[in-house]
């Protein structure tokens, strides 16, 4: 049953003072009550089964404390039964031992499994809008995301495959009630089970014929291993646990994909495909995990953290997890509806940095009626006229060239793939060889030789990128760029927070450790702006911090006994 928090209430811990009531742990000491009830988790218990349960707004606060410090679960256990500003935090006296690690983790596995995860992150907008930090009003967002690296480990080929083949492993001779490497050794495949296949292969790695019989081997043992899993789920029977078996299928599909991504099939055998295959997986041990750029040159393994940001607050309202390949922009108006249902405000205008700019964003905007203010992306180190210094005019279809010629002429030349609209014909403005020519831009504005002219494309969304364009180059865009520092800003106090490494596996997992980031990110915030902690990089702050350590060590040299050099101790007291 709901157990309930006979805590020490507000101000009544006694050792408040000792940790400070303007410090993040003296705040939730006076403030817990506010952000947690037990209330609001109850649906996560028994009514009535007579054993109270660890209060979940202990729970909570634990979870809270533990994103702030960017400790383990062990950790926190550890902090929360011997760490006198945990105990402040959390309420409970010196003696008492307030949950056991599993409890933990049982409360963040029930926030996962019920969707219940914004739950908490909500909380740091109630208080806001409480305190009168965030009025309920029409917000601005800037949104921007940063990347996040996966926890699971990236290997090479032959190591996903041996990682994908001990797996499928693990899950038959689950099924067969045997272990796993002993099961493993028995078929003849026990040399998966050391600690890198490729590092203990013993064959010569610059011989093309050793290393081709070597993939030969591994695809057959991981074909071998499928054909027994796919005997073992056509041979099941009803009685069969079916879990068991959804597990057996899901590993004997990963590691059917890994085979499909990583290795061309050919008459004269199996070999490595070259280049990497779209949507690849790089970790069996994280499955969503995926290969993702920051930049042309900035390459990370994981996943996209997104946020909005209320550039006047400085608020965090929304929160998401993309994958790593994923575009900034996907689920962009998802995130905008977050932010309404979170801050219980209306979003009245959008800003994002250039990777929102498409078309397909602005139009996907527009036809939602939200205005989206973004700069349109230009080519850079294009050795030829780009399309942005073409005057395009939709009203009487015509295209003027930078030499001032100017055409009517409109083609239809593919398919709209290239701009995400597959089977929509493209259109372009042709400008006939005859004019291009001889014309003395010609060198900077064609590629082709002499006889072909220059094609101009026409977006689907056109008119929306021409308004974008204009509207970028007038005075009143200018505001907008300081306005996108917002979410940056936000973004390096996630990252503060422990947000660049992701500490769980899966993007589920890893979206609670960003709420539980943001949530922390905005108590601190609120807290600080409206008086109720002093911002720890203030003067006063550092002095009192130095002071205090200054006071405990002279505390400590003042109990040890003297050493057998006279004079020891007083000259060390002297000292600090």
């Amino acid at each position: 049953m709901l157990g309930r928090q006979s805590d020490l209430a507000g101000g009544g811990h006694p050792y408040l003072d000792h940790v400070r009531r303007d410090s993040f742990y003296g705040f939730l000491a006076l403030h817990r009550q506010e952000l947690f009830s037990d209330e609001d988790f109850a649906e996560f218990y028994c009514p009535d089964n007579r054993r109270p349960s660890v209060p979940p707004s202990l729970l909570a606060t634990a979870l809270l404390l533990q994103a702030y410090e960017g400790v383990s679960d062990e950790e926190a256990k550890a902090r929360a039964d011997f760490d006198l500003r945990w105990k402040v935090a959390l309420g409970v006296g010196l003696k008492e031992r307030p949950f056991a690690k599993s409890t933990l983790q049982l409360l963040r596995a029930r926030l996962i499994i019920n969707e219940r995860m914004r739950t908490v992150f909500r909380r740091s907008l109630d208080f806001a809008r409480h305190t009168g930090y965030l009025p309920s009003r029409r917000l601005k967002v800037v949104l921007d995301t940063s990347y996040v690296l996966g926890r699971g480990a990236v290997k090479d080929t032959y190591n996903l495959l041996a990682d994908g083949i001990v797996m499928l492993v693990r899950e038959l001779a689950a099924g067969a009630c045997s272990d796993p490497e002993q099961w493993a050794r028995e078929r003849g495949l026990g040399r998966y089970f050391g600690s890198s296949l490729k590092g203990e292969a013993g064959i010569d790695w610059d011989d093309p014929e050793a290393r081709q019989a070597f993939l030969e081997g591994v695809v057959a043992d991981a074909d071998r291993l499928l054909k027994v899993a796919r005997e073992a789920v056509e041979g099941s029977t009803a009685g069969d646990p079916e879990l068991r078996c959804g597990r057996l299928r899901d590993a004997a599909l990963l590691l059917e994909r890994l085979l499909m991504q990583d290795i061309e099939r050919r008459e004269d055998g199996a070999r490595l495909k070259q280049g990497v295959s779209p949507d690849r997986v790089v970790s069996v041990h994280d499955p969503e995990m995926r290969h993702g750029r920051k930049s042309e040159r900035r390459r990370f393994d994981g996943h996209k953290a997104q946020v909005a940001v209320d550039p006047e607050s400085q608020l965090i309202t929304a929160a998401d997890v993309l994958a790593g390949n994923a575009p900034d922009h996907e689920r962009a108006l998802e995130l905008v509806e977050q932010v309404e249902a979170n801050a219980d405000a209306v979003v009245e205008e959008v800003v994002g940095d250039c990777a929102y700019g498409d078309g397909d964003t602005r139009k996907t905007f527009a036809e939602a009626g939200r205005r989206l203010v973004a700069k349109v992306a230009t080519r850079r180190g294009v050795t030829q006229f780009p399309k942005e210094d073409f005057r395009i005019d939709l009203e009487e279809m015509s295209c003027a060239c930078p030499a001032g010629q100017k055409t009517r002429k409109v083609v239809s030349i593919s398919s709209g793939d290239r701009y995400g609209a597959p089977g929509v014909p493209l259109r372009a403005f042709r400008f006939d060889a005859a004019i291009c020519d001889v014309c003395p831009l010609r060198s900077s504005c064609v590629r082709a030789h002499v006889g072909k002219g220059r094609l101009v494309m026409i977006h689907p969304q056109e008119a929306l990128l021409q308004e974008a364009r204009a509207f970028q180059r007038s005075e009143a865009f200018a505001p907008y760029r300081e306005l996108r520092q917002a979410a940056e800003h936000r973004l390096a106090r996630l990252m503060q927070l422990g947000v660049r490494q992701a500490r769980y596996f899966g993007r589920t997992k890893t979206l609670f450790q960003l709420l539980m980031a943001a949530t922390v990110a905005n108590l601190t915030l609120v807290a600080t702006r409206v008086g109720l902690m002093r911002d720890r990089n203030h003067p006063q702050t550092i002095i009192s911090i130095h002071v205090h350590a200054l006071f405990m060590v002279r505390r400590v040299f003042a109990t040890l006994s003297p050493r057998s050099e006279p004079g020891f101790s007083a000259t060390l007291l002297e000292v600090l």
